[in-house]
């Protein structure tokens, strides 16, 4: 039986990545109680970084939604690997983004919308969540953004 979640995905266009690898030791996510604290993810497919930081002259703010919800395809692989199933989700409590962008600049939030409306469309009311957009300096594989997230369980 097919996850309606994953069934949603699917409608949508979106699939999760076949696979997520780990850059370092640590594990793609913790459960505790009924919370589930999931590692940062980039925006990279399979292991292979595909968007790029720091943001630069011209940059296309739907660039940077698109790598902040490949992001955000990269914790549902997550939620499903340690969780066992995207069902589990009962709410997404949090959200952290990281876009990679020099001093100044200010539409680091509209790109982390990106990752936000994936959970939103996903799982509706109980998918808006607390949320932290930053600039910062680099990110690992010089990736243009990375996102984290603690989702409660049922």
């Amino acid at each position: 039986m097919t996850c309606p979640v994953e069934a949603k995905l699917e409608a949508m266009g979106l699939a999760l990545p076949p696979s997520a690898p780990s850059r370092a030791l640590f594990l793609p996510g913790k459960i505790s109680g009924n919370l589930l604290f999931l590692s940062g993810q980039i925006c990279e497919w399979e292991g292979v970084p595909k968007y790029f930081g720091p943001v630069g002259e011209g940059f296309d703010p739907s660039e940077g939604r698109e790598a902040a919800r490949m992001c955000a395809l990269n914790l549902l692989y997550s939620i499903k690997a340690v969780a066992g199933s995207l069902s589990r989700v009962s709410q997404v409590m949090k959200l952290n983004g990281y876009v990679a962008a020099p001093a100044g600049y200010g539409d680091g939030p509209f790109v982390v919308n990106g990752a936000s409306q994936l959970f939103i469309d996903l799982y509706g009311e109980p998918g808006r969540h607390a949320r932290t957009a930053v600039n910062v300096a680099s990110l690992p594989a010089n990736a243009l953004v990375e996102v984290e997230a603690v989702v409660e369980l049922h």
